[in-house]
């Protein structure tokens, strides 16, 4: 491949508490994928405190976006457009990664593209699948997103459903800090779930009456609470894996029975997974295992891809740049940034 057939780009993701920036060539080949965390930070709060986590931005950006220039073997000159996540998230830590990106596209004469967050979880798969095209169904769930979404072309989708309430991951977070293991969430529940017995409690799965593809998990959540609260009230004793396991399964269950019926509807033959929760082993298995019963193609990135990272910005704001997407210097922030908004 010649240098003229390439088309480098510098993604970078702040949407939440993971300062990212990523090399990725052609939407496909990441040269490097630079995170800089700060989930042991938010763990002293059990949980993400926008203004912590807007100020640790600003201190790691610019060492992270070197980091991954070096590990790349790239300089700025070498880049054809910087891509950076503008929505959805929290508004602080957006605008440090919005500012950096426009400060280099501004002192380079670089072209701008702004890249919606969930748009980049999506294409976290063409990193890990490069074989994986448009048309296919994608799930994508996280702390703050439950997405399921048909891919109808490259940055063209149709939402069949959303949670109306809690996100999985959010949900996963509450339970955890109700069963007093603490923050983040999901690893935690997944963890303590391989102790306990899935179908030592049975919690409800919520369907929301006229909207069947859409989800709750808030009364899940309510379930989890209102039988540890009665479990104390009787002074009767209860086990936090069963209680963890349970939930789990509830959760997977609701995920996956979605996601099938949208696959039988539909007729899609390819189904992708998205999103931190995508990175739980039970709902990666369940999900293989419900794809493969129906002879459906299933496909789902690797773990570190599954987080926040600036490589699925990177390949996102490839396929942007490619149809002619370019953005001003009034690129902002847009914190609850719909899917296909623009």
């Amino acid at each position: 491949m010649s240098d003229r057939d390439k088309t480098v780009i510098l993604g970078l993701e702040s949407s939440c508490d993971e300062t990212a920036a990523s090399v990725v060539v052609n939407g496909r080949t990441v040269l490097s994928n630079v995170i800089s965390t700060q989930i042991p930070l938010h763990t002293l709060y059990g949980g993400v405190v926008p203004e912590i986590a807007s100020r640790k931005h600003i201190e790691r950006v610019n060492q992270v976006i070197t980091e991954a220039l070096k590990e790349a073997d790239t300089t700025l000159e070498d880049l054809d457009a910087i891509a950076v996540t503008y929505g959805p998230g929290l508004v602080g830590p957006l605008l440090v990664g919005v500012s950096a990106a426009k400060a280099i596209a501004f002192a380079k004469n670089k072209p701008l593209v702004g890249v919606h967050h969930i748009e980049g979880h999506i294409s976290a798969n063409y990193i890990e699948h490069k074989d994986l095209k448009p048309p296919f169904l994608c799930l994508v769930v996280s702390g703050g997103h439950t997405h399921l979404v048909r891919v109808l072309d490259y940055g063209k989708y149709e939402i069949l459903g959303r949670t109306v309430d809690d996100a999985a991951g959010e949900a996963f977070d509450k339970v955890a800090r109700a069963i007093g293991l603490g923050y983040p969430g999901g690893p935690k529940i997944e963890q303590k779930a391989l102790e306990g017995d899935p179908d030592a409690i049975d919690f409800p799965k919520a369907k929301v009456a006229d909207h069947p593809y859409d989800f709750s998990f808030s009364g899940l959540k309510s379930a989890v609470l209102n039988y540890i609260n009665g479990c104390k009230m009787k002074d009767i004793a209860y086990s936090e894996a069963d209680i963890a396991a349970s939930f789990q399964k509830a959760v997977v269950g609701a995920l996956v029975d979605h996601a099938m019926m949208a696959v039988e509807q539909f007729g899609e033959n390819k189904f992708a997974i998205a999103g931190g929760v995508a990175s739980n082993g039970a709902f990666r298995r369940a999900m293989e295992e419900a794809c493969e019963k129906r002879g459906v193609e299933f496909y789902c990135p690797s773990k570190i891809l599954c987080t926040d990272n600036g490589a699925m910005i990177g390949a996102a704001g490839y396929y942007d740049y490619m149809k002619g997407r370019r953005d001003g210097w009034d690129l902002n922030a847009v914190p609850n940034l719909a899917l296909g908004e623009r």
